[in-house]
């Protein structure tokens, strides 16, 4: 039984730390409310993932430290970098493998799908905040003073995923309501369920094979509005009245909510097709997608049972 720590229990990092307890490895999930889920390998402590030094001493005999906390999202610029330094801080002081999780944003506007050989060309500054990141993390890599991976995933579906989606469209949805969404409605889209996120967070956690590298979580592409008629037919709702908001729309919404504002700049993301290929992925470890289906009840099953 080995020692894995996991910084930050939201959706992703309590269902990584249940897949580890289930195989009989003993999790550390940390947060500061102290919460996850409960199982007799999961110790939950409350800590602040910017300290370096309290997570030195949580996680010294973990054979890897798995970062899935994420600041504010408007508050990247200032709040990421040194979240990211403590957590790659307290690997190197340790031994631990680091295991980040992060997004695609660090790619920048790629005309076809993102593959990890993709190379970083960011086009926003949440973007270069993501591409920094993960450049330090491999430059220790390289200078033999950690051992570090890290999982790249596009926009979460699932039960508590943090998106755009889930908070502003799902609701909606499934109240009867008209929904807007930012955007092209029509353009593939790259949606990363939850789940599949955290066993590709886990896999790559216990296999040598994914040090130095990085690594596209497999998942699903399908147009935010054939994914809003999907969500509509699995909750027996009528199909909504779905409309794009513009970047006006954005600014003028912006104007009276920070996070609403950081869109702005995302919205390259949002009215061009948006893909991943994690191929790659699927081929060296033999993981594949949870069928939309099921992604797609797991994602109203909360709001219907309210």
């Amino acid at each position: 039984m080995s020692l894995h720590v996991i910084a930050g229990a939201g959706s992703t990092g309590g269902r990584a730390a249940l897949l580890l307890a289930e195989r009989g490895e003993q999790v550390r999930l940390l947060s500061r409310g102290g919460g996850g889920p409960e199982h007799r390998l999961i110790e939950r402590v409350r800590a602040d993932v910017t300290d370096a030094d309290r997570l030195t001493e949580l996680t010294r005999g973990a054979a890897t430290l798995i970062n899935t906390a994420w600041a504010p999202y408007d508050r990247w610029p200032t709040e990421f970098p040194p979240l990211a330094a403590a957590v790659l801080s307290a690997a190197e002081r340790t031994g631990a493998g680091y295991v980040a999780l992060s997004n695609t944003y660090g790619y920048g506007l790629v005309d076809g799908p993102m593959s990890e050989s993709t190379p970083l060309a960011p086009f926003s500054v949440k973007g270069a905040v993501r591409a920094r990141m993960w450049l330090d993390a491999l430059a220790a890599h390289e200078a033999g003073r950690v051992r570090a991976t890290e999982v790249r995933a596009s926009a979460f579906l699932g039960a508590g995923a943090g998106s755009v989606y889930n908070l502003v469209v799902v609701p909606e949805v499934l109240a009867g309501r008209p929904a807007a969404y930012p955007g092209d409605l029509d353009v593939l889209k790259t949606w990363s369920h939850v789940d599949d996120v955290a066993r590709t967070l886990v896999t790559v956690a216990v296999d040598d094979r994914s040090w130095g590298l990085p690594w596209h979580v497999p998942s699903h592409a399908i147009s935010v509005r054939a994914l809003t008629s999907r969500i509509a037919e699995a909750a027996g709702v009528r199909a909504p009245l779905l409309t794009a908001q513009s970047r006006q729309d954005l600014a003028w919404a912006g104007s009276q909510d920070p996070v609403i504002a950081e869109l702005i700049e995302m919205f390259y993301s949002l009215e061009y097709p948006d893909l991943i290929d994690a191929s790659h992925t699927e081929r060296t470890f033999g993981l594949s997608p949870t069928p939309l289906d099921v992604v797609v009840a797991d994602t109203v099953h909360p709001w219907l049972v309210r």
